[in-house]
């Protein structure tokens, strides 16, 4: 099939899905030596086989009004598998979000299919397809591009249909839907997409405290963000992050210690790039007690949680087989952990459709109410309660 390059066949294209109840979309991308993803190909299907495209986003002068407009629909159901970095660059190119939307991956982890299911997996189980990984790693951005890669970009989308229509009827006839509307809705905040230079900090691996070291770090990640976004080049082409950490820690406060940094050159320390960290440096020392962030620290388990968090592992794993629902979209160990410790911890666990098939069973099994018990192969749940009451 040959790509969409001209914006009057977009135009049709697009007009043709105006009146379906849902498509099917996919990207394919670039971005190792840019900081905002590089859009490369959009591959996009209609429930009707002739309703495929594949759309070459680098093509000189195409226009893509028509896409975006059909992404807004809201009679139109956009499907997607692990939504999250195709709905990025839909947001840092429209500033909003595809809706309505479907995620396979989320929806499969709801109708029981493992944590973080792949599409080839879905693909197999559900369309009874393989898909062919060969051109996983290509280069995108190169033209021409050959039929092997559109076959196989088109293969995203082609086989999205069968997967979309049998999990949405397993949805259906479990009532989960809403759970699965649960889980998309910070996929369809826009705040989920916004990078924020004054929040970079948080997206490095750090353990120190000291309140010193963390004002600078704010300030110095914020320093890169904003240079990564203005000059569109990735973090660690302005800067890598166990640099980054180091200049923090030792907080310089001229060029020639700046130049003592393991991974920075003295041209660069003494240059333009040097003159920002300083300014960055200085900014972090000076900033205001409330606005120096903290890490949060990991609360500290009696000697005694142990075997009660052992004992929630068994339960969530035993009530994630039994309703069919991934472990992970339940609750991970961090919320075990709290739930060890806090009968009212704040955590999903205890909220909604997860208190029910999980969060109240484990409170009453740390209350004793309830025990687990090896039955048929299986792990079960006893009524401890009421053995108590019969022996009383």
């Amino acid at each position: 099939m040959t790509p969409i390059t001209e914006t009057a066949e977009l135009e049709e294209f697009c007009r043709r899905l105006q009146d379906v109840p849902f498509v099917c979309v996919d990207t394919e991308f670039m971005r190792e030596k840019t900081f905002w993803p590089v859009l490369c190909l959009i591959q996009i299907a209609g429930p009707d086989d002739t309703q495929l495209a594949a759309v070459d986003t680098l093509a000189p002068g195409l226009d893509l009004t028509a896409f975006f407009a059909l992404l807004d629909d809201p009679n139109i159901v956009k499907v997607f598998h692990a939504a999250r970095q195709d709905l990025e660059i839909f947001h840092h190119l429209t500033g909003r979000v595809p809706a309505p939307l479907f995620d396979t991956q989320i929806a499969a982890m709801v109708c029981g299919f493992g944590d973080a299911v792949s599409y080839q997996n879905l693909a197999a189980k559900l369309a009874g397809a393989s898909i062919d990984k060969s051109s996983r790693f290509t280069d995108w951005s190169l033209r021409p591009l050959s039929e092997r890669q559109i076959d196989y970009a088109l293969s995203d989308v082609i086989h999205l249909r069968v997967i979309y229509s049998k999990l949405r009827e397993r949805l259906e006839k479990s009532g989960r839907t809403s759970w699965l509307e649960e889980e998309e809705a910070i996929l369809l905040d826009p705040e989920t997409y916004r990078q924020v230079p004054e929040e970079a900090w948080r997206r490095l691996k750090v353990r120190s405290n000291k309140r010193k070291f963390l004002a600078v770090l704010k300030t110095l990640a914020a320093w890169r963000e904003h240079e990564a976004q203005t000059r569109d080049l990735p973090r660690n082409r302005i800067l890598r992050d166990d640099t980054l950490i180091e200049i923090a820690a030792h907080a310089p406060r001229s060029a020639d210690d700046l130049a003592r940094s393991r991974g920075l050159s003295e041209k660069a320390a003494k240059g333009q790039m040097g003159a920002g960290i300083l300014k960055a440096v200085k900014a972090g020392l000076a900033l205001p007690p409330k606005e120096i962030p903290r890490l949060q620290e990991k609360p500290r388990l009696p000697g005694d949680a142990a075997p009660i968090i052992d004992m929630l592992k068994l339960l969530l794993k035993a009530k994630s087989a039994e309703h069919g629902v991934a472990q992970k979209l339940i609750a991970n160990v961090a919320d075990l952990e709290l739930l060890a410790t806090d009968d009212n911890a704040p955590i999903a666990a205890l909220q909604g459709w997860r208190r029910q098939i999980f969060g109240d069973d484990a409170l009453a099994v740390k209350r004793g109410d309830l025990g687990l018990a090896v039955g048929d192969g299986r792990v079960k749940l006893i009524s401890l309660k009421d053995r108590a009451e019969t022996s009383a």
